[in-house]
């Protein structure tokens, strides 16, 4: 029997990844309300039963988009971030990650914001998701200016220039408040007294 279950794992383990694909594709484009089961059924290639055999429910498929993209937007900052030479190029990193980002043709916001928008006064998973996400990233951004041997204000200064950026870039639809941001937080680490 244990070899039926172990023998069934990477199966299953790979559906899971199919549906978590499909689930994170349109729900970042058109909105998780939009998406019904049907359309992620058949977007993934798998059987309705199958589907919530492996996730129970769309709230556990959410929660693991979520968790899946918090971790992939931890690595992509980390990896712009690791790749600067001095603290204050450190700092002004995460202003060139996100203009990366803004200038994907598939970019459409925040996933975080987007889904707290939606679900946020409804569901306290999603919301209790969104704000371990982002208190995460806070906490990041108050490493590296502790790091470059800044004030803890400035930390959250710099997180909410990255929030209003990605607020802002979804909304006009251009990269450019990624070049704005970075300008800003440039005169901000500056007016700290942070070296160059």
């Amino acid at each position: 029997m244990s070899q039926v279950r172990t023998a069934g794992r990477p199966l299953d383990d790979e559906l899971r990844e199919r549906v978590l694909d499909a689930a994170d594709r349109l729900y970042y484009e058109r909105g998780i309300q939009a998406v019904g089961m049907d359309e992620l059924r058949t977007a993934a290639g798998v059987p309705m039963k199958r589907l919530y055999a492996l996730f129970g429910a769309k709230d556990a498929i959410v929660a693991e988009v979520l968790r899946r993209r918090s971790a992939q937007w931890e690595t992509g900052v980390r990896a712009a971030v690791d790749a600067a030479t001095s603290p204050r190029e450190r700092l002004l990193a995460v202003y060139d990650h996100l203009a990366a980002w803004f200038g994907q043709t598939d970019f459409h916001g925040c996933i975080f914001i987007n889904s707290f928008g939606e679900l946020g006064g409804c569901s306290p998973e999603v919301a209790a998701i969104v704000r371990a996400h982002k208190a995460a990233f806070q906490d990041y951004v108050a490493g590296l200016v502790a790091d470059a041997g800044g004030p803890p204000a400035l930390a959250a200064q710099l997180a909410i220039l990255a929030e209003g950026a990605q607020t802002t870039a979804a909304i006009a639809g251009t990269p450019e408040a990624a070049v704005q941001a970075r300008a800003a937080a440039a005169t901000l680490v500056d007016a700290a007294g942070l070296p160059g």
